[in-house]
């Protein structure tokens, strides 16, 4: 099935062989090219490719290599690997398996294997994709659901020690959302749910930021491998694109727009830190910004562990 929305990169260091695949799969998807590893990872990265098909053997990484950095990053560890070799040593082959990748094409190449292979993958991916956001994103808002969310967090967590990164997790609520909709009605109500989401979405632009909703009117962002001003960059930038949506609430005590109370915290990751007491931290801290008069972030940054900043909004 030809998809001008779905994306092959192909690595491969020889410029033949590159073309081969080009001449047989242009018309199946986007492609993008790389001729080593390192260029590989970091258009995988940028582009976050459906499928990508990768030579084994190769100057700087080889394609094992390769494919073990791409899986340890939650950004690029879905994405699908099949290698191209001119080896048919089975302990390369279980081994190409055991490290991630979904199948094998053998050189020379033969184009009706190489073509019934990848569009039977890109298919593959297709369906898995669309079952991935029946079950893992919030109808109303097009955002990650909750159970999207506790998976998100767990790996993000998991990477965050073992690169000794810090995270910025912070909790959003909606001021006085039942008198909003209690007076302008539940469809308001949701198209109000919905530009704040498109706000949340505005200000997570980096490839492993991730916002979902929480539930109700709570929301989720998170932000890894952040400092302390980048983490109170993101908090302003959250509060600015809500203001911009300019969302009339004239029964809210503390506006006569719509806003919001955040609860956040810079956690610097470690072997102590998990998902229950991440989410409990912050959500004790968007406690303390709705008791002390919404509208407001209480943030914990990192480098103060014991002090909350609480900030009007």
């Amino acid at each position: 099935m030809q998809s001008s929305e779905q994306t092959i990169l192909i690595v491969d260091d020889e410029y033949a062989n590159r073309l081969i695949l080009k001449d047989l799969l242009e018309g199946e998807a986007n492609l993008i090219y790389a001729n080593c590893g390192e260029e590989a990872i970091n258009l995988a990265r940028k582009h976050l490719p459906d499928l990508i098909l990768l030579d084994v053997i190769m100057p700087d990484l080889v394609g094992f290599e390769v494919v073990e950095r791409l899986k340890s990053c939650p950004t690029t560890m879905q994405i699908a690997v099949i290698f191209i070799t001119g080896l048919t040593n089975t302990d390369d082959e279980e081994r190409g398996f055991a490290v991630g990748a979904c199948d094998y094409i053998y050189k020379p190449f033969k184009p009706t294997i190489v073509t019934a292979r990848v569009v039977m993958h890109l298919e593959l991916i297709r369906q898995r994709k669309i079952l991935n956001r029946i079950v893992h994103i919030d109808a109303l808002t097009g955002l990650a659901n909750r159970r999207r969310l506790d998976d998100a967090l767990l790996k993000e967590i998991l990477v965050c020690k073992r690169e000794k990164s810090s995270i910025l997790v912070a909790l959003i609520d909606v001021d006085y959302f039942k008198q909003f909709n209690d007076n302008y009605g539940h469809g308001a109500g949701d198209n109000a749910l919905k530009k704040v989401a498109l706000a949340l979405k505005e200000v997570a632009q980096r490839p492993r930021d991730f916002v979902a909703r929480y539930g109700g009117e709570e929301f989720f962002l998170m932000a890894p491998d952040i400092d302390e001003t980048g983490a109170q960059r993101i908090l302003e930038n959250l509060n600015q694109a809500i203001k911009n949506k300019e969302i009339s609430h004239e029964y809210s005590e503390v506006s006569p727009l719509l806003t919001v109370s955040v609860g956040a915290a810079l956690v610097k990751v470690d072997n102590a830190t998990s998902s229950e007491n991440t989410l409990a931290m912050v959500d004790n801290l968007l406690y303390r910004a709705k008791r002390n008069g919404r509208n407001q972030v209480a943030f914990q940054p990192k480098s103060h562990p014991n002090i909350r900043l609480v900030s009007s909004i």
